[in-house]
């Protein structure tokens, strides 16, 4: 700390600088819960200034919405403090600019670790509609487990053209940036592919020690990013062809964030070696970026509606980018192989992208980058625990519903269902490939999420599983899915409403259901709210049409459309619905199998 420096900002306590950078200083600072948090406080000279102050607030709103899959979590801010500031999540672990200085380009499993990384923490970023626009190796960090990029989102509220930017001042290192940012229009022609082609460039960086378009002085870099290939010597494909192709010229010709983790992620005999042993070494990174995908994964079109979207997301202030969130392709590309380019074509330029005009202009862009220096580097900033609410809960670390629930309940016998209200399909997916749901093969927790004209979920083990699915936020919804149980002791489960690590748990099993909330305070918790008995058991692996309705507090559960009984609870208010498995009791033994097939998702519209 230096004289002068805040000892408290709003509260949380200031212990020591990370670092200081174009937009202000960066402490490390003690939440009152005693977590470690970072926080980056504004530059005096931009805090006086309100149209400054609105689009941090703007963005402060957008980059929290950022899941935390290799991402630095956005936790608070305070745009009318005094001094305006931001808390993220502190990151314990060394930036790749630093890593690479000290001991030089990574090896394969690392680099290939990092390329998954980056592609997973840009998939979750671009799909909240946020842009990050300063991606280089200081914004990287190397924490043990997965990278996480940090300066997100934030890094727009000050731009090149903008009236807070001297001559002298550029956001972002023109090493990392891509050739459209060079242009007169650079701010209106901004989109994610600026991203892929840093991350292109610091994939480059990290494998060979240097930027690909290196030279003595920053307009010689900026006249070569325009002009020039890439020197990618040192690195090999296939992953040489997939930074090459991040790093075309032509924005449109560059694969998006989503196509780069499919092609990296490719399964089965397409999967490199490089990666499988990336992964192998860190499990925790394949269930990112699986996150990362479920999360973006393409859906109806009205799945995506403004009840989805934060309401500070929907109003777009004058003279702000906005990028529109990310639907994926269903299906994922082939190999990234050599091949790729012709089984994968790129979509033709937009014509906004081509002006060849922009791309003549090199002496223009050199004289003006003569003036120009790179921003300061912001060194350890954020971040911590990621919640991945999808991966299995160790053995043993929450209470069954079984063992903890009351003596049954007696119900009626099942009686027609009322008529349903009005509702529209909003997901629909017949889960015999990966779509909606995804692969999963978790050795840690001896559990596969498989397609074999079903979702077939095989746990070697007992405690829940959840496979990754779609992230979209229901609150009112009804969910009908075919169930079978495949082995004796095995239970179907269905969550909802269901955020983080917490919402309503439903399990189907031979004798009944049993509703539950699941993760209250710690994440881990089953409080069973009611056990509704069948008249008549499932048979082992046979079909059951399995509805859940959720209108308000009532929670209404069917069983081959007949009503099985109700239930009220108003714990969870709006989550995701997910699909797993949770074994019935102790007393069986493993494996268990479930599937399910056919899941259709309808929000009420009346």
């Amino acid at each position: 700390m230096r004289k002068g420096d805040p000892r408290k900002l709003g509260r949380y306590e200031l212990v020591g600088r990370l670092g200081e950078g174009g937009m202000g200083v960066v402490f490390l600072a003690r939440a009152a819960d005693g977590r470690q948090v970072a926080i980056k406080m504004i530059r005096a000279d931009l805090e006086v200034d309100e149209e400054f102050r609105r689009r941090f607030r703007s963005e402060v709103n957008r980059a929290r919405q950022v899941p935390p899959f290799c991402t630095a979590e956005v936790l608070d801010a305070d745009p009318d403090h005094e001094r305006p500031y931001l808390v993220v999540e502190y990151v314990d672990g060394p930036s790749l600019s630093a890593v690479v200085a000290e001991r030089g380009p990574l090896s394969p499993a690392n680099l290939h670790a990092l390329a998954i990384g980056m592609a997973t923490a840009l998939t979750a970023i671009h799909g909240a509609g946020v842009i990050h626009r300063d991606l280089k190796p200081s914004n990287v960090l190397l924490p043990p487990g997965s990278p996480k990029v940090i300066d997100f989102g934030i890094a727009r509220t000050v731009e090149p053209t903008s009236q807070h930017t001297a001559t002298n001042q550029w956001l972002g290192t023109v090493a990392y940036m891509a050739p459209e940012r060079f242009g007169d229009n650079a701010s209106a022609v901004i989109t994610p592919a600026a991203d892929v082609f840093a991350w292109g460039a610091v994939l480059a960086y990290a494998g060979t020690g240097r930027t690909p378009f290196a030279a003595e002085s920053p307009p010689v870099v900026a006249a070569r990013i325009l002009t020039q290939p890439p020197d990618l010597t040192g690195l090999v494909p296939p992953l040489r062809d997939l930074v090459e192709r991040t790093l075309a010229k032509d924005p449109a010709a560059r694969p998006t964030a989503r196509e780069l983790l499919d092609l990296l992620l490719a399964a089965g005999p397409d999967r490199q070696p490089a990666v499988a042993a990336a992964l192998a070494r860190q499990p925790g990174l394949l269930l990112a970026a699986e996150e990362a995908q479920a999360a973006t994964e393409q859906r109806p079109e009205h799945a995506m509606t403004a009840a989805a979207v934060p309401p500070e997301l929907e109003t777009v202030a004058a003279g702000e980018t906005e990028v529109a969130p990310v639907a994926a392709p269903a299906t994922r590309p082939a190999a990234w192989s050599a091949s790729t380019r012709e089984a994968t074509p790129p979509p033709p330029p937009a014509p906004a992208a081509r002006g060849g005009s922009r791309w003549g202009r090199i002496a223009n862009v050199a004289m003006a980058l003569a003036v120009l220096v790179t921003s300061l580097t912001v060194a350890g900033i954020a971040s911590g625990v990621l919640p991945f609410g999808d991966g299995g809960t160790p053995s043993g670390s929450a209470t069954t519903a079984t063992s903890a629930a009351p003596a049954p309940t007696t119900t009626a016998p099942a009686t027609p269902s009322p008529s349903p209200p009005a509702s529209e399909v909003v997901m629909q997916d017949p889960l015999d490939k990966p779509k909606l749901w995804l692969l999963r093969e978790d050795q840690g927790e001896l559990t596969t999420c498989t397609f074999e004209d079903a979702l077939v979920i095989t746990r070697d083990k007992q405690g829940p599983y959840r496979c990754p699915g779609p992230m979209d936020p229901f609150t009112d919804f009804s969910m009908t899915v075919d169930v079978r149980l495949r082995d004796e002791g095995a239970c179907a489960a269905m969550w909802f409403r269901f955020v983080g690590k917490a919402g309503y748990l439903v399990r189907i099993c031979p004798e009944a259901f049993h509703v539950s909330t699941h993760g209250v305070e710690d994440g881990k918790k089953v409080l069973p709210l009611r056990t509704m008995p069948f008249t008549t058991p499932i048979p082992l692996d046979t079909a059951t049409r399995v509805g859940i309705s959720m209108q308000g507090t009532t929670i209404t559960l069917e069983r081959d459309g007949q009503q099985v009984g109700t239930v009220q609870d108003s714990t969870f208010t709006v989550g995701r619905v997910v699909l797993g498995i949770y074994p019935e009791t102790q007393d069986h033994e493993p494996p268990f199998t479930v599937a399910f097939s056919n899941v259709e998702v309808r929000t009420f519209t009346g």
